[in-house]
């Protein structure tokens, strides 16, 4: 199983904000859209970093409540974790515990393709695992 059998149900649309935006702006669609990060995008739409709920705490732990007026291209993550659609789901497991990162940028043929989280790749499994066991199961009852 891999990445694209990911985006083929959660779907390819990824939410993103420009690097200008405010920490609070961009906290307000976090909330909005109930996710835990956000792809920075430059005009040209070049991702240029990612936005997290971590890296709001850490700047608010770090700096006080005030921060949330300055850019989030101040505090974005901008070391890009990137992998494709073709990419195995253990890999990406691998990959996030490694990089210790909870969300990756799906990049195909150059171009922005999705955003995957950890989430999306633990229910990916439980599910895999759930159809293998019913399967098993299945397989069993008839023999």
């Amino acid at each position: 199983m891999n990445v694209a059998a990911i985006l083929a149900q959660k779907g390819r649309d990824v939410i993103t904000i420009p690097p200008h935006a405010s920490m609070i702006e961009a906290s307000h669609v976090l909330a909005e859209h109930r996710i835990g990060a956000v792809v920075v995008a430059g005009a040209g739409g070049e991702v240029v970093g990612v936005f997290s709920e971590r890296d709001l705490a850490r700047a608010v732990a770090r700096d006080g409540a005030g921060v949330l007026e300055r850019p989030v291209s101040a505090v974005m993550t901008r070391s890009l974790v990137t992998a494709d659609s073709s990419t195995h789901v253990n890999t990406m497991m691998e990959i996030m515990t490694e990089k210790r990162v909870r969300h990756v940028i799906i990049v195909d043929n150059g171009e922005l393709a999705g955003f995957v989280s950890i989430g999306d790749v633990v229910k990916r499994q439980i599910q895999s695992a759930q159809a293998e066991a019913e399967a098993l199961k299945a397989y069993i009852e008839t023999a």
